[in-house]
């Protein structure tokens, strides 16, 4: 959410901020709802002013032994007009609130501009394109041709874009999962968290789920107030929720393995077969929650982890600074890797790395105390390393033979036990 105190002070700037993500704000109804707030609250506060010297002069007349019927009267229809008075003012800070909570963050001032991921600016590549004296196949042949993606027992299990993964494919995504645990932990110095798949809605308003993106998230029906999580992003991220860490302890560095639930809402006719675009698949997420002054280095840092999979991995991939039109929108910059993926002659995103700045902060309540001075809010910044299932797709292709079989990289042969998929 965005800084309130920097809405009222210059609407017109922050508007001008916003048209880059082709966000149109309201300037003149969030200064009329901004009117209309200022003025019930100072009625609320003039009446409440009131209702207290007229009830002190009840107790006065009293003490006197003089009637105090005519003041009571006074002191019942001031706390009415009070009563009223806090409603409609209740009713104009959650209009304001609701149109807060709509609004994307600003973008940082390097983000280029651009209106879709045709203007993602590329930056740097990695790795040398493999050449086959055949025919390269996508993911989807070769996990069928061997059994080893089942689509179909899925769809009688779920229903569409699921999948049941067999034999040494599954175990081959699990190995993948727990190198990149392996890594991140004794090379990058995050701590593994594990964390509950369900959350309760204000946790998701906490990371900007919620409201914009309800149509994305499957709510658990009944009187549960659970939702099954996104992304690792929304539970680890809220740890720090309406808590103050001290200075000493940031950075934080959290890193989870899960489940992701998503509804795919909008993508109707896109990547529907296969992998790439499933409602639930793993991944693991990279999370930081450090000082404002220090989260540009660590959105640098927390890119090179994630490259740092793939380059172990030996996997071409390319480094892309998305545009103001495909930034998402809690973050304020973001970086996406995309893994090459032969089978399909093209690159794919694999991971996606965003500085959100103070925006998630403010929703959470999280902040941190320096060692002198009152409490911040804290930056939190987020990253895939990587999204497991999109990198069993890349593995697949990058390292198939012409008869179908599949070799392990050499960094996950240890977790296999084997060198090649038959």
């Amino acid at each position: 959410m965005l800084d309130p105190k920097l809405l009222r002070t210059d609407p017109e700037r922050i508007a001008k901020r916003l048209q880059a993500r082709g966000y149109t704000f309201d300037v003149s109804a969030f200064k009329e709802l901004e009117t209309q707030r200022r003025d019930l609250q100072d009625k609320t506060q003039a009446l409440q002013t009131q209702r207290n010297k007229v009830s002190k002069e009840i107790g006065l007349a009293k003490a006197k032994g003089e009637d105090a019927s005519a003041i009571m009267k006074t002191v019942a229809n001031l706390g009415d007009d009070l009563k009223q008075n806090e409603f409609s003012l209740a009713e104009c800070q959650q209009a304001l609130l609701d149109l807060q909570l709509m609004m994307p963050n600003i973008l940082h001032e390097s983000v280029p501009p651009g209106t879709s991921e045709e203007d993602n600016v590329e930056l740097r590549k990695w790795g040398t394109l493999p050449s086959y004296d055949f025919e390269p196949k996508d993911h989807i042949a070769l996990g069928e041709s061997k059994a080893l993606l089942d689509f179909e027992s899925a769809a009688k299990l779920s229903g569409s874009r699921f999948v049941v993964i067999h034999g040494k494919l599954a175990r081959l995504q699990r190995a993948l999962a727990q190198f990149m645990l392996d890594l991140h932990v004794q090379e990058h110095g995050y701590q593994e968290v594990y964390v509950p798949y369900l959350v309760h809605s204000d946790v998701l308003y906490g990371t900007g789920q919620l409201p914009k993106f309800k149509d994305d998230q499957f709510i658990v029906k009944g009187e549960w107030d659970l939702t099954l999580i996104p992304t690792a992003e929304v539970p680890v991220a809220n740890l720090a929720r309406d808590s103050i860490i001290e200075e000493s302890d940031l950075p934080k560095k959290y890193v989870a393995q899960t489940p992701c639930f998503r509804s795919e809402a909008g993508s109707y006719g896109k990547d529907v077969r296969g992998l790439i675009r499933q409602h639930q698949f793993e991944k693991v997420e990279m999370v930081q929650l450090v000082k404002p002054e220090n989260s540009y280095d660590a959105l640098e840092e927390i890119v090179g982890h994630a490259e740092k999979v793939l380059q172990l991995l030996e996997i071409p991939y390319r480094v892309m600074l998305l545009c103001s039109g495909d930034t998402g929108f809690s973050a304020a910059k973001t970086y996406d890797l995309e893994v090459w993926m032969p089978g399909q002659d093209t690159y794919r995103e694999i991971s996606s790395c965003s500085n959100c700045e103070d925006f998630q902060a403010r929703r959470m309540k999280a902040r941190y105390r320096p060692k002198s001075g009152k409490p911040e809010l804290l930056h939190t910044l987020n990253g895939s390393g990587l999204a497991v299932g999109r990198t069993l797709i890349a593995v697949m292709e990058n390292y198939q033979d012409k008869d179908g079989s599949i070799h392990v990289p050499k960094v996950l042969q240890p977790y296999m036990g084997a060198v090649k998929i038959l």
